[in-house]
């Protein structure tokens, strides 16, 4: 393979990681139920309970992911975007048609299926998009889960600053946005998103690594801009227009680094430069690093013991099949639950709780979630991967020390203190945002990338569980308990009261899960001092050789 090659490979990987930001950016319209449970909770009279069991349909959705988990393994990645944006279509577009009263209110048992496939949509979305680019860039599966998923929460608060913007909030408009929006950049992303080959270049890993940290600048950018919106709140029509635009700006900004690469690649074609490079790269193909004959010979073995073991060591390959066999896989299942169980009933609800504690408009706490969110995302992501390559640190202790600002965080809501609720928005939106980037960084270290599509969607499971369990039981039940019925068959409760218990019982599951990591960190220890000193050695021989 000669230079031009090499850098048309790069530009095609960084124009479909690209178009992954741009599908993620779309696909968290999951997390938007409470910018328009209200409207639906007062059009179908229904009571808490009833309301949450919805919002539990939609969580229920990604239980089907293990259909894209399963698919990845078998169909190119296009077929399963393009099924996720059929399937967004039909769910968030049946909503639509109800909230704008297009057509007659649907029984409750049908607006759950249509709930379920808007869930069930983003599964398709989000492991097209991962499994591609954790394959694209092994080496950076921090920044990578830290980047996607970053947007991916930044995407709740980009729906809604736009919806506030352009349709003053309207339901029915934020619903249409919901359908259509996301199924069009899908079927965009179809084109772009493929696996690369991979280059084993030093120069491509510095590559890499300066790119990452242009897209954390970017991502954060994106941020403070949408987070300075939400505290102006301007109503004023041009204001909001020249906010949308420049939002509109900023998130194709980050398609400059594919561009960079594709000139890059003309330039050195133009100036004869292939030629020039040819020599040294053929020698790359023919003379490997002895890093990269350990890494070789390693895999080889690994290939050989399989025949002969009954199960991988963790580090290795597995199937979901046995992946679930070792203790690992439950301790980070369990402890996933834990963290987002707890934060998923916070976003569900987060209507419901702003209104027993004084608020009217709920939209700011949406986007505050969100956009901490992604800080929570790219900076565990990016830090967690710096100390794992400088220090050999556990990726799963940042999961321990997230559960644990969770719990202050329920605490604070529980005491119900002035401010609480910025408080709480904040730290829930963090330490949910560092529980999913880092555990899907975790799960291909300890699992491998070869079966990683089903074994993260057996992980996604922990949504529709954790929806069920915190959501739709704990406060469902216990704000239906404190509350008042209303006329036409609803209820409302105002006061600390009303979630106070459900935040101490999920403060005391965050403990639970803080104590979870832990105890992963110490059972995998040595498969992270095995990745750091690997990574140390093939760095020292390559300097020491010049490639």
């Amino acid at each position: 393979m000669g230079f031009r090659e090499n850098c048309t490979f790069s530009a095609w990987k960084w124009l479909g990681f690209v178009s992954a930001i741009w599908v993620q950016i779309v696909s968290g319209n999951n997390y938007t139920f409470s910018n328009y449970s209200d409207a639906l909770k007062t059009l179908m009279n229904l009571t808490q309970l009833e309301l949450n069991n919805l919002s539990v349909a939609k969580d229920v959705g990604k239980a089907f992911g293990l259909l894209a988990g399963l698919a990845s393994d078998r169909f190119p990645m296009p077929v399963i975007l393009l099924i996720g944006a059929i399937e967004g279509l039909i769910g968030y577009g049946a909503q639509w048609l109800v909230v704008s009263r297009n057509i007659q209110l649907l029984p409750y048992w049908q607006m759950c299926v249509f709930l379920c496939m808007g869930g069930n949509s983003t599964t398709w979305m989000n492991t097209a998009v991962l499994v591609t680019c954790m394959r694209n860039f092994r080496r950076n599966r921090g920044p990578v889960s830290g980047i996607l998923k970053g947007y991916i929460g930044l995407s709740t608060a980009i729906f809604t600053d736009l919806c506030s913007a352009l349709f003053s909030n309207d339901p029915a408009r934020f619903l249409i946005m919901l359908a259509v929006i996301p199924s069009a950049v899908c079927l965009t992303a179809v084109f772009f998103l493929r696996e690369i080959p991979q280059s084993t270049s030093v120069a491509a890993e510095k590559e890499e690594t300066r790119y990452f940290a242009i897209f954390n600048v970017d991502a954060i950018i994106v941020a403070v801009y949408l987070l300075a919106y939400d505290l102006i709140g301007s109503t004023n029509q041009v204001f909001s227009l020249v906010f949308a635009f420049i939002l509109l700006i900023l998130l194709a900004s980050p398609l400059a680094i594919p561009v960079y690469s594709f000139v890059k690649s003309w330039r050195f074609v133009g100036s004869g430069a292939d030629t020039e490079r040819q020599e040294p790269l053929l020698k790359s193909e023919t003379k490997a690093t002895e890093a990269e004959k350990t890494e070789v010979v390693a895999e080889e073995a690994q290939v050989e013991a399989e025949g002969d073991m009954a199960l991988p060591e963790i580090g290795e390959d597995h199937t979901i099949l046995e992946a679930v066999r070792t203790w690992e896989f439950w301790l980070l299942f369990v402890s996933f639950l834990c963290g987002v169980g707890t934060g998923l009933a916070v976003m569900n609800n987060m209507a419901q709780i702003g209104l027993a504690l004084g608020h009217a408009d709920v939209s700011i706490f949406v986007s505050l979630t969100s956009i901490w969110g992604l800080f929570g995302r790219i900076i565990s992501g990016s830090v967690s991967e710096y100390f794992l390559k400088n220090a050999g640190t556990p990726r799963p202790l940042w999961n321990a020390a997230s559960q644990i600002l969770m719990a202050v965080g329920f605490l604070l809501m529980a005491l119900s203190m002035p401010g609480c609720l910025y408080i709480g928005s904040i730290v829930v939106g963090i330490c949910y945002g560092v529980r999913l980037a880092v555990t899907v960084s975790v799960a291909s270290e300890l699992f491998g990338l070869k079966y990683y599509g089903l074994i993260y969607n057996t992980l996604i499971l922990n949504l529709p569980i954790g929806s069920f369990l915190f959501s739709g039981l704990l406060a469902g039940y216990l704000y239906d308990a404190q509350a008042t019925p209303t006329p036409g068959g609803g209820n409302t409760c105002v006061g600390a009261h009303c979630y106070g218990l459900v935040f101490i019982i999920m403060a005391i599951a965050s403990v639970i899960g803080f104590g979870l990591d832990v105890l992963l960190a110490i059972r995998t220890k040595n498969i992270y001092y095995k990745i750091f000193t690997s990574r140390k050695l093939k760095k020292s021989l390559t300097a020491s050789t010049g490639w």
